[in-house]
């Protein structure tokens, strides 16, 4: 049996699972569904098309399953998609997403800190943390253990790589692979050597993506010669496949060397 206020407004057609304890204030919309053992603070709101896992906390002010902030937007219906184990503090603002059938993705074990703002049909994997006051543009990709400090903000239309750490107060507007650390000048800072460690990859194997982001940020060639260099030079690995995959399939282009 979950524990609701009285005084919060939830729809009767809103879906509440069990041991969820949801504080005055709250505001739930029709159709929404959230998981079981959710903890909603004061004052949040929880908009239709919202469909929130288990062993979510969400803070004061946040909004989530908000419009979302695109010209585009006719009203259609279309939802935000909320795993299981996220921390989400206060004033954070997560939009659905802007077409019938599309999903703004949450994944699991995430962590938003205050006054973030993922927009409209962007999808974050898991266990990624996003600063004070970060904010993400409508239709990126996030992938695992990606840390963002306070005050990023990524343009639309960008991704950004497993295990990459962008620097505080950085804008930018092209991808940025993953392992590596994204300078405030949205240039390439090196491998990140703790995310990779903590990630447990093989200290070889972090020397072979290092040659791999030589070739590329330090080589006299293109990103496409680039690429056929670490085929042929670089030994093989989930990780530089990796490295490849995401520097082949880049339509914003990869960020810059220092």
């Amino acid at each position: 049996m979950s524990e609701i206020s009285p005084r919060a407004e939830i729809s009767p057609k809103a879906k509440i699972g069990n041991n969820c304890k949801i504080f005055p204030f709250v505001y739930i919309e029709d159709d929404v569904e959230i998981g079981d053992n959710c903890i909603i603070f004061p004052f949040v709101s929880i908009l239709s098309g919202t469909r929130m896992g288990s062993h979510n906390k969400v803070h004061q002010g946040s909004v989530i399953g908000a419009l979302p902030q695109d010209f585009n937007f006719r009203g259609e219906k279309s939802e935000c998609i909320i795993g299981n184990n996220n921390i989400i503090r206060e004033n954070v603002v997560i939009n659905r997403a802007t077409h019938t059938g599309g999903q703004t993705v949450i994944g699991n074990d995430n962590v938003l800190m205050e006054g973030a703002h993922i927009s409209h049909d962007t999808k974050v994997a898991d266990r990624c943390v996003f600063g004070y006051g970060t904010k993400i543009a409508g239709d990126c990709e996030i992938g695992s253990g990606a840390i963002f400090s306070s005050s990023v903000v990524e343009n639309a239309g960008t991704r950004v790589g497993e295990a990459a750490i962008i620097q505080a107060g950085t804008t930018f507007s092209k991808d940025v692979p993953p392992y590596i650390v994204c300078t405030k000048r949205s240039e390439f800072g090196g491998v990140n050597y703790t995310m990779a460690t903590n990630y447990g990859i093989d200290k070889k194997v972090q020397k072979h993506i290092a040659n791999a982001y030589r070739l590329v940020f330090h080589g006299q060639t293109s990103l496409f010669d680039a690429i056929i260099q670490i085929e042929q030079q670089v030994p093989d690995s989930p990780e530089i496949r990796n490295i490849i995959q995401f520097l082949r399939s880049s339509k914003a282009g990869v960020i810059t060397k220092l």
